[in-house]
């Protein structure tokens, strides 16, 4: 019956107790029935609480776990009901009681609390809205635990006093280890009914706009009840205590609290400031008691204030007290209401009132502007209060009283909730004013901060581009970046760019981009030499990603910032050094009693070793100072661990031993702070994914989904007072662990910068992050910051979500050979998409369909073997949502089985039960015909597609899609249309950011009022990236130019496309058949264009025009013309085109039989695929049989060719804009590599500097041909490949390609502006687009250079073929191609090697090579080689190292010497007929994982060797920051090859 006190001896150094101990700890607690008490554990270690609760067993001392909170469903069945509201009768459908009821219909925007509010007696008689979608997630705490106070711990009152409560969704499941029973549960043990099915949305903006609205709730079957009105009832004195009750009895500060309804939190708060509270009836005699206290505090409550008379008479008396007789008042909400009635004023009648958890106040004494819970529907108006009273807190959004205060007497009061629950606490320091003023204690003087009048004027700043997209970062920073030049731009500040990403949308010339721009690599001397050209007074390094940050860190440290007088802006470089140096970070967390996960940083391998083994195995390793995991990974001994620990080193001087929090929940917060300390918190979201899985490779839902109340702000006040402890102004983001079955958490890291989170979070709340961030950095405070969405509200305020958002990562690594598919702490995804839904199982099924074309959703697609379906789920892969849909439908594994495997939360994986469940009774409905409107209704609200239908029923295909929609719409099933707003309906939206959900009945905006709908590019991936961005916003752009309204149809949130106000409406929803229909039809579209976004939109020509869709610009026939091998080639052979001897494949023997004709190689070519996916060249007749299969299964139904393969051949494509089958703009431009490299992996050289005026002509005539032949309107690109006298064509893309930014930018005019006006017949006259038969006289040079991921995909072989391996792209622009090559190659991150250079080359290329090799060793390189290379090369007479092979372990040995620093450069050229394909590999895979440059192609070793020389002849500019200064210095206007405020 006692307590056990169990004293553990361990050294200091371990951060843990051993499991047996804990063990053994559980069990004595077992036994002695006391794992429920605050037993004590005495651990002599430097972090007890932290190192107790590592095992699950202990956990159990700090919890109490609920044994039923894994999603148990509500046992009483749900009835019909209806909700009439005015004349207006809402179908929907009742849990809880059961009871018809009626009250006044209020609303809430807070997003979590609903036991709060509930039971919050300020809701008596009242119909509660919660707009947050689904309610009921994390169930109801019980009832009988009390808190030190005997207070019901976890609720606001001793009972529900809302009327009724009106959701969208109630989650019949819910999952919460703090949860006693279900919402349902309890509101039924309440006597309190509940409705679902609520357009909630609809209802608030009903309110919003009509005013006080009575409602009533009507059950089937049962009587109504009458009408009433609560505001003509006295409801003070039906929620009042009856009795007089002291709390906290004996504490020295005596408070009288007047109980109109008061909140426990409100005693709480009190009693924890030491007050004893002796709470008394809203009638009581406080006048002739006051004396006996010490202060006297006045409790919010519900009604109209106007009727509390008694309340306010005994008010008023105590009020006139003067002199040692004055008591301190203070009064929340209606308390705030009945001083300022006392005073002599009064109280008016809010239209809606204020009623959620993010509302923005100011304080009028110091104009700090705080976030705060509100619940009101009446304010004391301020124009009838005597003199001495004056405004103590305004509303920010519509000017109302907050709160008052006497000007001499101690009284004050406020109209929000400082003691929240649920909400924010931002304000809670008011009852420490109150305390003070209490015991007499002298208050603070606040005054202004003069400081913060003395901004900073900025006339012209620099900002650093993040360079080319890689994994890990992506296009969230052309859209930052953007929306930066923006926010500068209208402040009047000159804008200077440096960044070589020539497909940003940030990089073009337009009213509000940047005046000038300079594509040079992001490196600290180019940066430099930039400074002293501009001379900027300004610099911004938090919009370009981990580049720009670790640039602007270096040139801050070495000094040339001070020394130039620039100021770095927003957050300052030592705050960013104290987030990412792992050591100091928990210092600073030390100093405000916050800590990290158990962490060790080294600078060794050695410490590294030490740091594991003090943590304990496993750890996570980590590189400092690195995106997106770079270098990461977990390892179980020290083996493992100096195996990752040599290559994390590779990227980072420092790395980061972490503890191992697998299995916790990982959440995230984007927050927001300014330079006078007002700080807020924009967006949280949870991973659907367990702590383990780099949050870029997590499935993420938006807001969290299983947090409770208390949760939730914990974790925002936590990070409010991180961010504000380390100083950081701008926006940042926090990740937490957050411990599944307690409040224990940890925080992971702290970006002090904005991130691929912070364009997703922007995306999902409709606050544009990097656009405020950019405003903060210059000094502009938070309140002074419009909200961009409804332009009436300002950017103080977090928003609140009434819709699901879901990302879902886009993964490409089926394109990598040997590549491990595993997703771990190491980010892979090369993209990611965003749905919005009113429901989590919505917006899944939008966004795994959003990820890939040939994804129907969540549904069984792929195919496990059960011990394969294990093993997926234990080592996720980028399948292991289809694992989890395999055994949901299958029924192979129950729900609980799933999370013991996966450490999923129960709730996510109930609503992927749900999506199955409604599959299952659609499948046993047998037929179309047999689905009524109410199983209609749940398919598409469980997120299903038209086409998924037809894959439910037996004798249906896709092709029956339009049998499906036609019978839906049959019965009246459409989706609604939706707003963005930021507010959930509170305040009018005037912006049309819009999604579609079939969770709703009216629409948010009208219909009909056509345009041109402008398709985006999806997800990015490889072969698609933001180079179809660029064309896409370019296309809005231009039409808006033109005066013609334009849609955008996306939903990729890294983009700059999907801003909403880049166009007149913006959808952010799914580029399908059936969506783009919904939207084309509601609006009555004039037309679409599908050109510009790449492969996914011009695949949805022939499926669009089909089913009525205007296409314009080139028809879809002639796309599929194009787009279909066989009919192509066909075509070409029609108009006489010379082309690669072709063959249509029929089976695999005509296939083998073709090539026996014509000799291997041959290439293997599909239809209507993109970046060459399933491409490749077949050296012998098994891999030609192999690549057939491939190109079945991903052409599908279009045919696939094989055609001869050119050896030896170079590439030359023509971009250009057609109209009615001419040429109206056009630009050759030719690849340094040989045909056989993908053209995305090729580097792009523009003019053309090696192909022939035949080869010119040639080209001009084919292209013309073809556009004639194929009637072109619109962008095209063709391309060729030429050898001896032959200029063959090999493929057309009626489409916007992937080099059209770069040949837009280096011509300087816009082909997609160009190719916008030719598809809506407007004239180009004025544009001087450069003709086909021009033949430009450039004085410099561009080339495009590909960007690659290599590094972060552990095991891929970095070598080159016809199938695109590139993430991004950069290019630069010089005198010469050398020097825009170099430029270019350094952009990607390319090292110059110093010294030592590895050469492999196969036999039969070693000759050619040779000539390379000489240049090399003459520039002072030192020459190592492989056996065979090296006796070429000595044959030769150039001098060389030999070095063994990898696979030979005699040394000298390439590995060891690459692993050991020992080589600058590797040069690897392998061919088909390489035999040591082991050793290549090897070679190759271990140079990119050390860090070590790699070249493996000969016409690039070629070209780096010339510009090699060159550079170390001084004869290229701009690669080192006195020459390229010194140029500029002394170049004359007429010799300069760019303008003067033109790129560089």
């Amino acid at each position: 019956r006692g307590s056990i006190t169990i004293l553990a001896q361990a050294p200091r150094r371990f951060a843990c107790i051993s499991s047996s101990l804990y063990t053994l700890i559980f069990l004595l607690l077992s036994l002695t029935n006391l794992h429920r008490s605050r037993a004590m554990l005495r651990v002599p270690v430097s972090r007890p609480l932290q190192a107790l609760r590592k095992t699950r067993a202990a956990r159990a001392l700090f919890s109490t776990v609920n044994p039923t909170h894994n999603s148990v469903p509500d046992a009483d069945p749900k009835r019909p009901a209806t909700l009439v509201l005015n004349d207006l009768r809402i179908p929907c459908t009742s849990f809880g009681s059961h009871t018809p009821t009626s009250g006044e219909i209020v609303f809430s925007t807070g997003m979590v609390g609903y036991t709060e509010s509930l039971t919050d007696p300020s809701y008596s008689g009242q119909l509660l809205t919660l707009t947050t979608p689904m309610v009921g997630n994390y169930g109801v705490p019980d009832r009988n635990k009390m808190d030190e106070f005997g207070l019901p711990t976890h609720f606001e009152s001793d009972r529900i006093h809302a009327a009724g409560l009106l959701c969208q969704e109630y989650s019949t499941y819910y999952s919460h280890w703090n949860a006693a029973s279900s919402l349902g549960s309890w509101l039924k043990e309440e006597g309190v009914v509940a409705v679902e099915g609520v357009d909630t949305r609809m209802v608030t903006k009903m309110i919003r706009e009509e005013g006080s609205i009575m409602g009533r709730i009507e059950i089937d079957g049962m009587p109504a009840t009458p009408l009433k009105d609560p505001n003509f009832e006295n409801l003070v004195a039906h929620v009042s205590r009856k009795d007089v009750k002291v709390f906290n009895e004996g504490a020295p500060i005596k408070v009288l609290a007047v109980d109109c309804g008061i909140k426990y939190n409100i005693i709480r708060q009190l009693a924890n400031k030491g007050a004893e509270v002796t709470v008394v009836p809203h009638d009581y005699p406080i006048s002739s008691h006051v004396h006996l206290y010490d202060g006297l505090f006045l409790s919010n409550g519900p009604g109209d204030p106007m009727m509390c008379v008694e309340t306010t008479q005994q008010l008023a008396k105590v009020m006139e007290l003067e002199g040692d007789a004055v008591r301190p008042i203070f009064g929340i909400c209606l308390g705030n209401q009945l001083l300022g009635i006392a005073a002599g004023g009064k109280a008016e009648k809010l239209p809606y009132g204020n009623r959620g958890q993010n509302q923005p106040v100011i304080n009028n004494l110091n104009n700090d502007c705080y976030i705060t819970p509100q619940n009101h529907g009446f304010a004391v108006d301020t124009d009838t209060l005597p003199s001495n009273f004056k405004p103590f807190f305004l509303n920010a959004n519509d000017l109302t009283n907050e709160g008052v205060i006497h000007t001499h007497k101690p009284f004050f009061s406020v109209q929000f909730h400082p003691e929240a629950s649920g909400g924010p606490m931002d304000t809670a320091f008011l009852f420490d004013k109150f305390i003070a003023t209490v015991r007499g204690e002298a208050e603070n003087l606040t005054l202004l901060d003069p400081m913060q009048y003395d901004k900073n004027v900025y006339k012209k700043v620099l900002l650093i581009g993040s360079g080319g997209l890689s994994i890990g970062q992506a296009g969230e920073f052309d859209y930052s970046g953007s929306q930066c030049i923006k926010a500068l731009k209208e402040e009047g500040i000159e804008t200077v760019l440096i960044n070589p990403n020539i497909a940003t949308v940030q990089t073009s010339p337009s009213a509000t981009g940047a005046d000038r721009v300079y594509f040079l690599p992001i490196r600290a001397p180019q940066v430099l030499d930039v400074i002293k050209k501009e001379k900027p007074d300004g610099i911004i390094v938090s919009m370009g990603g981990q580049t720009a940050l670790n640039v602007g860190i270096e040139l801050f440290n070495s000094g040339v910032l001070k020394e130039h007088n620039v100021k770095v802006l927003g957050t300052q470089i030592p705050v960013i050094e104290a987030t990412e140096d792992r050591e100091i970070f928990a210092e600073k967390l030390k100093e405000i009693d916050e800590t990290i996960a158990l962490s060790y940083s080294a600078m060794n391998v050695d410490e590294a070793v030490q740091a594991a083994n003090k943590i304990g195995y496993p750890v996570l390793v980590r590189a400092a100072f690195a995106l997106g995991g770079l270098g990461s990974g977990f390892a179980a001994d020290d083996k493992e661990l100096v195996a990752l620990a040599q290559k994390a080193f590779v990227t980072s001087d420092q790395i980061l031993i972490d503890q191992d929090l697998r299995g916790w929940k990982e959440v995230e917060y984007e927050v927001v702070r300014d330079c006078r300390d007002n700080c807020i918190t924009v967006c949280n979201m949870e991973n659907f994914d367990p702590l383990g899985i780099h949050t870029g490779d997590s499935i993420v839902v938006a807001p969290s989904q299983t947090l409770s109340n208390a949760e939730y702000f914990m974790l925002r006040r936590t990070a409010i007072k991180v961010v504000r402890h380390l100083g950081i102004v701008g926006e940042c983001n926090i990740q937490y662990a957050l411990h599944p079955e307690s409040l224990e958490y940890c925080i992971i890291e702290v970006n002090a910068r904005l991130s691929r989170s912070s364009a997703l979070a922007s995306k999902a709340t409709g606050y544009p992050l990097a656009f405020v961030a950019a405003k903060l950095s210059l000094g502009i405070p938070l309140p002074e910051v419009q909200n961009a969405v409804t332009k009436k509200t300002q950017a103080c305020f977090e928003p609140s979500l009434d819709y699901i958002v879901t990302k879902v990562p886009r993964w490409d690594l089926g394109k990598f050979e040997n590549v491990s598919k595993e997703i771990g702490s190491a980010m892979k995804s090369v993209g990611e998409v965003m749905a919005i839904g009113r429901t989590v199982e919505e917006s899944f099924q939008k966004a795994l369909r959003m990820v890939d074309p040939s994804y129907p959703g969540f549904q069984k697609t792929l195919t496990f073997t059960k011990d394969e379906l294990l093993k997926e789920l234990a080592k996720p892969t980028d399948k292991r949502v289809f694992a989890i849909a395999q055994a949901l439908h299958e029924e192979s594994l129950t729900v609980d089985e799933i999370h013991d495997i996966t450490k999923i939360d129960h709730w996510f994986l109930r609503r992927c039960e749900n999506i199955v469940k409604t599959w299952k009774k659609a499948e046993s409905a047998g037929s179309l015909q047999a689905i009524d409107s109410g199983l209609m209704t749940e398919i598409k609200q469980r997120g299903y597609s038209d086409v998924q239908v037809t894959n439910m029923l037996a004798g249906m295909s896709k092709s029956d899609e339009d049998a499906v929609r036609s019978h839906r719409k049959g019965m009246g099933i459409e989706p609604v249309v939706k707003q963005i707003d930021t507010l959930a309906a509170e305040f009018p939206a005037e912006t049309n950011y819009l999604y579609t959900s079939y969770h709703g009945t009216e629409n948010d905006v009208e219909g009909g009022e056509g345009g041109v709908v402008v398709l985006g590019s999806g997800a990015y991936r490889i072969g698609s990236s933001i180079e179809f961005d660029w064309c896409g916003v370019s296309a809005i752009r231009a039409l808006r130019d033109m005066g013609k309204k334009s849609t955008m149809i996306n939903y990729n949130p890294e983009t700059v496309s999907t801003d909403y106000d880049e166009c007149d409406k913006l959808y952010f929803d799914e580029l399908s058949r059936e969506r783009v229909l919904d939207i084309y039809e509601r609006d009555k579209a004039d037309g679409v264009i599908i050109s510009v976004g790449g492969q996914i939109p011009n695949n949805l020509a022939v499926p669009l025009n089909d089913a009525g869709v205007k296409i314009l610009g080139t028809s879809s026939d002639m796309i599929d013309n194009a787009e279909d091998r066989n009919r192509f080639s066909a075509a070409l052979d029609e108009i006489g085109v010379q082309q690669p001897a072709w063959r249509e494949l029929t089976s695999v023997d005509s296939a083998l039989e073709f090539a026996d004709e014509v000799g291997y190689p041959v290439l293997v070519r599909p239809s209507y695929v993109l970046s060459g996916a399933a491409m490749n060249v077949a050296w012998n007749a098994d891999q030609l049989k192999a690549y057939l299969q491939l190109a079945g299964e991903v052409s599908g139904d279009h045919p696939t060719v094989v055609s001869d393969f050119i050896q030896g051949a170079i590439e030359i494509e023509l971009d250009g804009v057609c109209k009615d089958g001419k040429f109206i703009a056009a630009a050759i431009h030719e690849h340094i590599e040989n045909a056989g490299v993908h053209s995305g992996d090729a580097t792009l050289v523009l003019p053309p500097t090696n192909i022939t005026d035949y080869q010119k002509a040639r080209v001009r005539d084919a292209g013309k041909k073809i556009a004639e032949r194929l009637n072109i309107t619109g962008p095209v690109n063709i391309q060729f490949v030429a050898k001896g006298a032959d200029v063959m064509c090999i493929e057309t893309n009626l489409r916007a390609s992937r080099s059209f930014p770069f040949v837009s930018k280096t011509m300087g005019v816009d082909f997609i502006e160009a190719a916008t006006k030719a598809m809506v017949d407007h004239e180009t006259d004025s544009m001087n687009l450069p003709n086909i038969d021009d033949k430009p006289d450039l004085s410099y040079v561009g080339v495009k250079a590909p960007m690659f991921s290599f590094t972060r995909l552990r095991g891929a072989d970095p070598v080159l073929g016809v199938e695109m391996a590139s993430t991004g792209e950069v290019a630069c622009f010089g005198a010469n191609k050398e020097e825009a090559f170099l430029k270019s190659l350094l952009s990607t991150g390319f090292k110059m090697p110093e010294k030592n250079i590895l050469v492999s080359v196969q036999d039969s290329l070693a000759d050619e090579f040779c000539h390379s090799a000489y240049q090399l060793h003459d520039l002072g390189y030192v020459l190592h080689a492989t056996p065979k290379t090296a006796t070429v090369l000595e044959k030769n007479g150039i001098p060389c190292v030999t070095l063994n092979y990898p696979t030979e372990k005699a040394e000298p040995n390439v590995s060891t010497y690459i692993k050991e620093g020992k080589i600058d450069m590797t040069i690897n050229i392998p061919t088909h007929e390489s035999d040591r394909l082991e050793d290549n590999y090897e070679m190759r895979r271990t140079t990119v994982d050390f860090g070590v440059p790699l070249l493996t192609n000969i016409q690039l070793v070629k070209v780096f060797a010339d510009a090699a020389k060159m550079k170390q002849q001084g004869e290229l500019l701009g690669l080192s920051p006195k020459s390229l200064f010194q140029h500029y210095q002394e170049e004359k206007v007429s010799e300069a090859w760019t303008g003067e405020s033109e790129f560089h």
